[in-house]
């Protein structure tokens, strides 16, 4: 009698060790598929301008010697919706407009683009790329949390900023340029050739913590008790300004 109580016992049991087994691989499977996929390319000539407005996720943008961009994102769920617009000399995409009032997952972002575009990308939270890129503009904004790296660009305007996180700039530093670096709590590290003409006026009101690195000898000075640097090299062409309230500012000879 033990052993049919027994023997029934593992058959009643087999189907529902089963059928925890199915629903096991259903959940994995669900998983799986829970982040969607978004390709598209357009041919477009070297002056162009590429426009990106994300609400969450990584956006990465690298140059190359194509008239094409090309436009690859992983949606994850619920999916946000994607409708690029190719306007006049420029490719925008809007998720913020495009999905307002809906609840939405990240979306991460990979673009090509020619190396002469024009870019300008910003997100309410995640990491900003922008590498080889020497169109006339580079604008990398975030509206609360994330870093933003810019590597290899040779653009007359730039701008970086964020609330908390890092800024890293490698680039070159044209006459008559703009550069603006803004940070709320994070590091700012500018990576650019001491030998250009440029002006500099850097400040770091809490922490008081500015590197100038080699441009130590370059008759900068410090004021307001070290909370601000102001400085000339050559002419002073071009203009960097620099701020970053609660973290430190970095420069390092390219």
């Amino acid at each position: 009698m033990f052993f049919d109580k027994l023997s029934s016992l593992v058959i009643f049991k087999t189907p529902i060790l089963l059928l925890g087994v199915v629903v096991f691989f259903l959940f994995a499977a669900s998983e799986a598929n829970s982040q969607s996929r978004f390709s598209k390319t357009y041919p477009t000539n070297k002056n162009v301008r590429f426009q990106l407005t994300n609400r969450s996720g990584t956006v990465t943008v690298e140059g190359w010697d194509k008239n094409k961009i090309e436009i690859s994102a992983y949606l994850e769920a619920p999916a946000a919706a994607i409708e690029p617009q190719n306007l006049s000399g420029a490719i925008v995409i809007n998720l913020v407009k495009d999905n307002q009032e809906k609840n939405v997952g990240s979306v991460n972002f990979t673009g090509k683009v020619p190396f002469s575009t024009a870019v300008d990308i910003e997100t309410r939270m995640g990491n900003l790329s922008v590498t080889n890129v020497s169109g006339s503009l580079v604008r990398a904004h975030i509206s609360s949390e994330g870093d933003i790296t810019l590597t290899n660009i040779n653009s007359a305007t730039v701008s970086a900023e964020n609330v908390i996180g890092d800024i890293f700039f490698d680039g070159d530093i044209q006459d008559g340029g703009n550069y603006r670096f803004t940070s709320v709590k994070g590091n700012i590290n500018l990576r650019i050739p001491f030998e250009a003409s440029f002006r500099v006026i850097a400040t770091a009101p809490s922490t008081r913590n500015i590197s100038l690195g080699g441009l130590s000898n370059s008759g900068f000075r410090f004021m307001s008790e070290g909370k601000r640097v102001l400085g000339q090299i050559g002419t002073a062409s071009a203009t960097l300004i620099v701020t970053n309230q609660r973290g430190s500012i970095f420069f390092l000879k390219r």
